[in-house]
């Protein structure tokens, strides 16, 4: 029989490649840079699925010209914002993602992103690393103290119940805002508001685990930025469109934002050149769900999807 002819457009772990061109007639791009409309669009008359990354984007336009051999797209990520799903979905074309399986990864980086952050960790590197360390006082690098403070999580999705159960070790107060309240079995005593600019009156801490949709472009801007207690801190590991970006700036000058973590920016690769400046401004390239307990488990969820879909059944992350 056949196998069906599968494309995958970034260089995955050596153990997804491995069970993917055991299972299918696979070519992927060692190359390892992102495929442009003209790739997907051509790829599309070549191969029955591709399982893309969120690098690459299936726009309405890109939609309209994909060649109806194409069946199937198996995204390997949570995300699917670089995805056009109703028009996809107008053409027969099949959406999957990867969820459950890197949220213990990025909650992790979170984490991370929260105690950098509070704890000048751009500016204690720099200072030893470049031997500019000859001085000690009480009050030299005073961050902000994590432990007992009140944290606030809008989304509160597998990521954001990850990193609140990770925020319990260090006795948080937890507060979130959700579409709908969680059951108490997952909520686990954190406090359900309503509204955001209820939970942002009392986040000492705020840490964005949403997706990126119409309504939550620019979520965090100068008017919700306002409403944080003076000296929060920001956290960021979701979508880079979640942050109105200049308002982040003044918010920090202003001193209104003591810090920020970020993981995620507008313009990416590349992140914002005016950020550099700022040593209250913690920040990582993307790499939320970069282990490889987690790269493995996204390889081998999106290639589950794909066997399900071949062999007739309704795959289990189908969108």
């Amino acid at each position: 029989m056949t196998k069906p002819r599968l494309w995958i457009t970034r260089r995955l772990s050596d153990a997804t490649l491995a069970r993917a061109m055991r299972d299918y007639d696979t070519v992927v791009n060692h190359a390892d840079t992102p495929g442009s409309a003209d790739d997907l669009i051509a790829a599309s008359a070549d191969f029955d699925a591709i399982i893309p990354c969120h690098s690459e984007h299936f726009s309405a336009e890109v939609a309209a010209q994909l060649d109806p051999r194409l069946k199937i797209i198996a995204n390997h990520s949570v995300g699917v914002d670089h995805c056009d799903l109703p028009s996809l979905k107008a053409r027969g074309i099949a959406v999957t993602n990867t969820p459950d399986v890197l949220s213990d990864a990025t909650a992790e980086l979170a984490m991370l992103l929260m105690l950098g952050a509070a704890r000048h960790a751009v500016a204690g590197d720099r200072i030893v690393r470049t031997g500019a360390w000859d001085f000690w006082s009480p009050s030299f690098m005073v961050g902000k103290q994590v432990t007992g403070a009140r944290l606030g999580i809008i989304g509160m999705g597998r990521v954001g119940r990850a990193f609140a159960a990770k925020a319990r070790g260090f006795d948080m107060d937890i507060h979130y805002y959700n579409r709908s309240p969680l059951p108490d079995a997952q909520a686990q005593g954190a406090t359900y508001h309503d509204t955001v600019e209820s939970l942002l009156s009392l986040a000492d801490f705020l840490s964005l685990h949403c997706p990126a949709t119409p309504d939550t472009m620019d979520l965090m801007n100068a008017e919700r930025f306002a409403l944080l207690p003076p000296g929060a801190v920001i956290v960021n590991s979701a979508r880079g469109a979640l942050v109105d970006e200049d308002a982040l700036l003044d918010a920090l000058a202003s001193g209104q934002v003591a810090a920020a973590g970020l993981d995620c920016f507008k313009v990416e690769p590349g992140g914002n050149p005016a950020f550099a400046a700022h040593e209250n401004i913690f920040m990582l390239p993307h790499i939320g769900s970069a282990t490889t307990r987690a790269r493995d488990a996204m390889g081998f969820r999106a290639l589950d999807n794909l066997d399900a879909f071949f062999a007739g059944e309704t795959p289990k992350d189908l969108l």
